[in-house]
């Protein structure tokens, strides 16, 4: 049976054909809907772990044990996992161990476009990159023999738009496999410098041998049109080169590391002009290079963003973008906004008024770096803005971390802002740290974690207490404050950050979108309004200045709440 799905839920559907037992991710897009689809399972343990590393851990330990195991995470995510990666690598599996990374061309989601194929080069682990939904389930079940048959954990790349697009994909049976036996093999799994180096050897003798396997393998077609023109690419890039040049001869790599040398010099003398066409890095073309052969690259292609068919043709055929027709005015603006009822909102109105410096994070709330809240100066990555509030104060004196606080969701705070703080405490630092705790990791898309009480599959479980947390790490202020209550959010902000000690703040309210969040009805400006605008400081989407001042509309009010909190007059009133 055929059935549409998209990239990662055939990814998931590869896995669970593919006999998984355990799953172990942390949210992020566009990887996210990988492991909730695998949620859906039965056979497989799913999980939601704190961050990326301890998932990459726990799928490794899966893996050990004899079940084979996949962990899922986003680009800058194999960031944070990079540790066990590349000691992975030399260990090797037991049972078949598969990572899928899915990268962003164009940063749809993320802060920066990194190329994780990067990654399996420097770490010397095989990368697989399907094209379409299609592949990827059937990449996925190659990639698990793939792990076994060479004693390599794998890599799955995808793009956005691999990973959010759907095409047809044969639905087969699970593979019933049983557990694989559990050995203790201290020189192969305990990776102290002895039995690390023999291992070194090892791995560059597996290299060859996975490239001498993606010579023959079917991950990688030759497709021989017209020998004009021949391409070379992967992944996306293959539906761009097939949408604008069809009739090009092309090389379509499937295993994009270790490459295929011989298929790939034979392939580029079969052709008069060779093009590598890939998102993002010169990856495929600096090593294609390498192997002596001429090939036409990023010298035409651009670096950054992703690709087209239209780009193709005009870089490659000299065609012109067909006429488009112009609006006869300039099309407002519109950056995306925290929702109406936020409960991010009145955090950053409070700050923007007290004219703090803010140390930023990842999450909803980085949004409040706009206007008119304005509100946030930095955002490195997870967690960072601890650690960043920590250094600024370490940098600048105590005088200035009494204007500073670091921002960052109780998601966030789990994944990797804990350390960040116990810096701040064993270091004698004095910084306050605003803990967003909406219930709920509100970003990707409403994912549980150890804070919301609940697992993947909405099971209850034990929830971390914040405030235990922080005093347990040695934090002797911690308040809890609703961040819709504005004039004690300011009295608090006030305290702590005067404090000669380092101070937290959970900001506690959960996201709008929440049926806990028990917002009901809407509210109207009545004529008491003097038009002085402070309703419009709070950036919410459902009040806009009309001709007459200030209104609310009522198709995006929520009935919050947080709007009457900044009238001093009284002008806003909720109905129904």
């Amino acid at each position: 049976m055929k059935k549409l799905m998209l990239g990662n839920e055939a990814i998931a559907r590869g896995a669970y054909e593919a006999g998984v037992r355990v799953v172990s991710s942390y949210p992020g897009t566009p990887s996210t809907e990988i492991t909730e689809f695998m949620a859906k399972y039965d056979e497989i343990y799913c999980e939601w772990a704190p961050n990326e590393k301890v998932a990459v851990e726990t799928a490794s330990g899966a893996s050990l044990a004899g079940g084979r195991a996949v962990s899922a995470m986003k680009h800058v995510g194999l960031n944070v996992a990079a540790d066990p990666l590349f000691t992975m690598s030399y260990i090797g599996v037991n049972a078949g161990l598969v990572l899928c990374v899915a990268d962003d061309p164009g940063m749809h989601s993320s802060q920066n476009e990194q190329d994780s194929r990067n990654y399996a080069l420097a770490s010397k682990i095989p990368m697989l990159e399907p094209a379409d939904s299609g592949e990827c389930k059937d990449f996925m079940k190659k990639a698990f023999s793939l792990s076994e048959k060479f004693d390599t954990p794998v890599l799955m790349r995808l793009t956005t738009r691999v990973a959010h697009s759907q095409s047809l994909v044969e639905v087969c049976e699970r593979e019933d496999l049983p557990l694989k036996p559990y050995e203790k093999n201290i020189a192969k799994n305990v990776m102290v410098p002895a039995n690390a180096r023999p291992k070194h050897p090892a791995v560059e003798a597996r290299t060859e041998q996975l490239s001498a396997f993606s010579e023959t393998s079917d991950l990688n077609k030759v497709i021989m049109r017209d020998t004009e023109i021949g391409i070379i690419t992967a992944g996306i890039s293959y539906q761009y080169v097939e949408e604008a040049l069809p009739n090009a001869s092309v090389l379509k790599l499937g295993m994009v590391w270790p490459l295929p040398e011989n298929l790939i010099r034979d392939f580029a003398a079969k052709v008069k002009t060779c093009y590598v066409i890939e998102e993002l890095d010169p990856f495929l073309e600096q090593n294609i290079r390498a192997m002596g052969i001429s090939v036409i690259g990023k010298e035409l292609f651009p670096k950054v963003d992703e690709y087209s068919a239209a780009l193709l043709r005009s870089k490659i055929l000299g065609e012109k973008a067909a006429d488009t027709v112009s609006a006869a005015e300039a099309v407002p603006v519109r950056p995306p906004v925290m929702c109406p009822g936020c409960s991010h909102r009145g955090v950053f109105y409070v700050l923007h008024k007290l004219g703090l410096n803010v140390s930023g994070d990842i999450g909803c709330y980085s949004l409040g770096c706009a206007a008119p809240l304005s509100s946030i100066d930095s955002i490195i990555c997870m967690g960072a803005s601890v650690s960043a509030a920590h250094g600024m104060e370490k940098a600048a004196g105590r005088d200035f971390a009494k204007k500073t606080v670091a921002v960052l969701g109780d998601s966030t705070f789990i994944h990797s802002g804990i350390t960040g703080l116990i810096d701040i405490v064993y270091n004698k630092g004095t910084s306050t740290v605003i803990i967003l705790d909406n219930s709920i990791t509100g970003m990707t898309g409403h994912q549980q974690n150890p804070s919301t009480g609940f697992t993947i599959r909405n099971e209850p479980t034990r929830q971390v207490d914040l405030v235990k947390l922080a005093e347990a790490v040695g934090v002797d202020r911690v308040k809890v404050v609703d961040p819709f209550d504005l004039d004690l959010l300011e009295k608090v902000v006030k305290e702590e950050v005067a404090a000669d000690e380092p101070s937290v703040i959970i900001a506690q309210r959960p996201c709008a979108l929440l049926k806990k969040a028990g917002y009901s009805g809407t509210f109207v400006i009545n004529d008491k309004c003097k038009n002085c605008k402070m309703c419009m400081k709070l950036g919410c989407p459902a009040i806009s200045i009309t001709e007459n001042g200030p209104k609310i509309n009522d198709t995006l009010c929520v009935g919050c709440g947080l709007c009457p909190n900044v009238c001093k007059f009284g002008a806003i009133e909720k109905v129904n």
